[in-house]
């Protein structure tokens, strides 16, 4: 196990960084067609494609799922990404045409210091086929891909993953671009929200803080209302409908409100995806399911402090400060 989604069977993970505008884009590739839904809970979402994730929408399955910054410019990613697969002879057949499926989620990065001034055409097609091509069963946290350019209220965001064997044996994967509007640690400390959750010292080991921190419950948001959005991907190689998707999707929100905050907001974008890579059939139906779930909401709260954990500081004048930075140093 990598503690990475990719110990989900059937699925490769690339990303592609434009430093310069400091932005990037991660994409999710399935081996084969991945069964796959959506829950959005964030008041101020962007997305491409995810209407045909509902359970009673026909397409059955997605070729990837896209996360990206960008805002709205990076829903241009999925084109990319789409001709990178066609190249691939990939997509969803019609007659002699294949149609790639792609549904795509993004966050915001566009005041974070890099030069967005690109001219009349963005750069996330390219980055869109690039994270697709550079697809492996490795790739880094932190500072990369959708989480190159994300931020938090209080320190640097960026990408972030995790993994986890349920007692039944199925795999359940989690990777998360964090750029939340409030925070992933405890007032002014170094504490994760999500530390009852670390396993093996992935985001420092520090566990709670004792006592409990005073200045640990007072809000703090970013400056602009609408700078935020955290996106993620649920994976598990247990055999899931559409509904099971969708279900598994809506209970790793949990892990979302367990790792930030505040989550869900009306000026966030919180969105999960859920995807089934069909390798394992539920043995015991539901209650396999609701396993699923809880490995899911604690997975994704784990993904994030390792986002927040693993992220380097951008190389600009009143760049965020990076957590190892800011606590490594003491």
């Amino acid at each position: 196990m990598k503690n990475l989604i990719t110990d989900v069977s059937g699925l490769k993970v690339g990303n592609s960084n434009d430093k310069r505008v400091a932005t990037g884009v991660t994409a999710i590739v399935f081996d084969e067609p991945a069964v796959a839904s959506i829950a959005i809970l964030g008041g101020a979402p962007g997305v491409r494609d995810t209407a045909l994730l509902e359970p009673e929408m026909t397409v059955d399955a997605v070729d990837a799922i896209l996360l990206s910054g960008g805002s709205a410019f990076g829903l241009d990613a999925a084109g990319g990404a789409m001709a990178a697969l066609r190249e691939q002879g990939r997509g969803y057949q019609v007659r002699s045409i294949r149609v790639p499926i792609v549904p795509q989620a993004i966050l915001f990065d566009l005041l974070n210091g890099g030069d967005k001034e690109w001219g009349r055409h963005s750069p996330y097609p390219e980055l869109g086929y690039q994270a697709v091509i550079q697809a492996s069963a490795d790739f880094p946290l932190g500072t990369h891909g959708a989480g190159f350019g994300a931020t938090t209220a209080t320190l640097k965001g960026g990408l972030g993953s995790a993994s986890i064997k349920t007692p039944s044996g199925y795999t359940v994967g989690a990777i998360v671009a964090v750029n939340a509007v409030g925070t992933a640690t405890m007032g002014n400390g170094p504490h994760f929200w999500a530390a009852p959750f670390e396993q093996n010292g992935e985001f420092g080991g520090l566990g709670l803080p004792h006592p409990f921190p005073a200045d640990a419950l007072i809000t703090r948001l970013k400056a602009a209302s609408s700078e935020n959005t955290v996106i993620a991907l649920i994976a598990t190689d247990a055999v899931l409908t559409k509904a099971q998707c969708k279900r598994l999707a809506l209970s790793a929100h949990d892990g979302m409100a367990r790792a930030l905050r505040p989550a869900h907001t009306p000026i966030d974008g919180d969105i999960v995806f859920a995807a089934s890579t069909g390798k394992k059939p539920l043995a015991k139906g539901v209650i396999d399911l609701t396993e699923l779930c809880i490995a899911a909401a604690d997975t994704l709260a784990r993904a994030i402090a390792r986002g927040i954990y693993e992220a380097e500081a951008l190389p600009f004048a009143g760049a965020q400060v990076a957590w190892k930075d800011r606590y490594t140093t003491r």
